[in-house]
């Protein structure tokens, strides 16, 4: 999570940069249309020695299923069953940070 006036390219780019070191095991970075670009590229080459694969969207404009997409997609419709994350109402980041982990928790003990 970042603050509104950090894009979220920049922002995946400083969490890659900060957390190399526990992301040594990643061999390739599935994003959107919104993260293409050679300079998030080469931050992601240079600093984990990935690659970085593009999702795109369908062209024709109809639905069709795309299995990456798909698991991103799916948890951001689980998190918005929550409604305290609706509403930016916690002051501090790390507090929206730790209410979705804590969203996220819910949801995996109310499945097992």
């Amino acid at each position: 999570m970042t603050r509104a006036n950090v894009s979220d390219r920049d922002g995946a780019s400083e969490m890659i940069a900060l957390h190399a070191m526990h992301l040594r095991q990643v061999q390739n970075v599935l994003v959107d249309g919104g993260y293409s670009g050679v300079n998030f590229q080469l931050d992601v080459a240079s600093n984990l020695n990935a690659t970085v694969q593009v999702a795109k969207r369908n062209e024709l404009h109809r639905f069709e299923v795309m299995p990456q997409r798909w698991v991103v997609e799916r948890s951001f419709s689980w998190l918005e069953n929550c409604r305290r994350l609706w509403k930016n109402c916690e002051r501090q980041l790390t507090t929206s940070l730790q209410m979705v982990v804590l969203a996220f928790l819910a949801l995996l003990l109310k499945r097992f």
